[in-house]
């Protein structure tokens, strides 16, 4: 569904903010819910949960004292704990003398130390337990391809129609033989730049040679985020037939004229539908990052090779799913901290870097790409949300996190007022992080 047709385009303003608030109210309920509940469940009562700051709009006191509320200013939420003088869990000493030992257990500052470090380290943990049950539904939902070279619906192509029909099994391509998805997917790489090639298939018990599409077409499978691609307003299904007046007709022939423009306009003959568009797209320098861990830099346009006819798909079965889902858990995290690491050595550009400003228009354009691709970058923001929120910085967790480590090691809590200069300097440094970001997301 295109949740942004819905509305006309003086409207895209207010649904830009709208989408963003529900994602990030989305992330902030999970991250705060852990907080919560692990504070629960070891002893530590809660006396607000709150999803934004500033005034007050809704709120409504549980059975337990807890006051749940929403407040004006959607940018993050928290928990106001027991003994606590703020949201960011500095301790109240004067409510805290006044305290018999018993209420004291029920406050964060008095309770023990293990209690407090599982309270404080349940809100990342918990964004990373709700991506990861996301990523696993999502996927037992869809499906992956099955490990057989059976032909689905076979996408519409401008040099169509082919012999190829759905439920055909592919033995051979150009006459050389395949005997799984992943061999066809190889072999398509080594086949000649024509749009039409000849599949040896088996259908209905008969082996026959049959017409069909180049695998690997110059074909939109997805528009990335913030593309020259998206800007010039392509879409999945698009079929660029031409660049600078050349014909081409596979996905390869495309990347390799983008890379060999180093940055250059370039013009672009798109057939959509049967209709044939002229676009002018400039490429963008990128910095991506790879399989094997590090990034590299490339000029790109923002398009992903789209499948010529849908895999025949199987459904994973839970322990495959979840197998599945950890990888791409670790997968945010571990790209996160290489980016991080890569842009303060200075080797990849610091526009990587989004404010809300950047994630408000992902979340928007990712909604209209369906309601799948909008649940998974959800999962994904949940992840990175929850990872940034461990960096030792007070009053990230990762700070708190760092008190508690101090206090096991010494034997004794850090002094009050150490901790309150520590806080100030950290909240310094995420507001001039939040203030550098939401520059580049203006610049670049």
């Amino acid at each position: 569904m295109d949740f942004v047709g819905l509305l006309p385009s003086f409207g895209n303003f207010f649904l830009t903010i709208a989408v963003f608030v529900v994602v990030l109210s989305i992330i902030v309920a999970v991250h705060e819910y852990g907080h919560y509940i692990v504070g629960r469940w070891t002893g530590i009562h809660a006396e607000v949960f709150s999803i934004g700051f500033g005034p007050v709009l809704a709120s409504r006191p549980d059975k337990r004292g807890t006051v749940w509320q929403v407040a004006a200013i959607p940018l993050g939420g928290y928990v106001k704990f027991a003994g606590d003088s703020s949201a960011v869990s500095s301790k109240d000493g004067e409510a805290m003398a006044e305290m018999d030992a018993a209420a004291r257990r029920r406050t964060m500052h008095g309770a023990p130390l293990w209690a407090r470090a599982c309270t404080v380290a349940a809100g990342p943990v918990f964004n990373f337990i709700f991506a990861f049950g996301v990523f696993a539904a999502l996927i037992m939902y869809d499906g992956i391809p099955a490990d057989e070279p059976i032909v689905g619906e076979i996408t519409e192509l401008p040099a169509g129609p082919f012999e190829l029909a759905p439920g055909d099994r592919i033995l051979a391509l150009e006459g050389i033989e395949t005997e799984t998805l992943a061999d066809f997917l190889s072999l398509a790489r080594e086949m000649p730049d024509e749009p039409t090639l000849i599949y040896t298939v088996e259908r209905d018990g008969q082996i026959m040679d049959v017409s069909g599409p180049h695998p690997q077409p110059p074909l939109a499978g997805t528009v990335s985020l913030q593309s020259a691609a998206r800007e010039a307003q392509m879409q999945r299904g698009d079929v660029v037939t031409a660049v600078d007046g050349t014909e081409i007709a596979t996905f390869e022939q495309l990347r390799d004229k983008v890379a060999a423009s180093e940055g250059r306009a370039l013009e672009l003959q798109v057939w959509r539908s049967g209709e044939t568009l002229d676009l002018t797209l400039v490429p963008k320098s990128t910095d991506l990052p790879r399989a094997e861990g590090g990034f590299e830099t490339r000029y790109l346009i923002g398009l992903t090779s789209g499948t010529v006819f849908e895999h025949a798909q199987r459904s994973p079965g839970v322990f495959e799913a979840s197998s599945i889902a950890a990888g791409q858990v670790w997968r945010v995290i571990r790209t996160s901290v290489e980016g991080l690491y890569y842009m303060v050595v200075g080797q990849i550009s610091t526009c990587n870097l989004s404010s809300p400003i950047g994630i408000a228009e992902a979340s928007v354009a990712t909604a209209s790409d369906g309601f799948f691709e909008f649940v998974w970058f959800i999962a994904v923001l949940s992840v990175a949300i929850g990872f940034l929120n461990l960096f030792p910085i007070p009053p990230l967790d990762g700070g708190h996190l760092v008190f508690h480590a101090y206090e096991a090691v010494m034997r004794k809590p850090a002094g009050d007022k150490a901790v309150q200069i520590l806080v100030t300097i950290g909240l310094a440094m995420v507001l001039t992080l939040f203030v550098f970001a939401v520059f580049t997301d203006l610049t670049c």
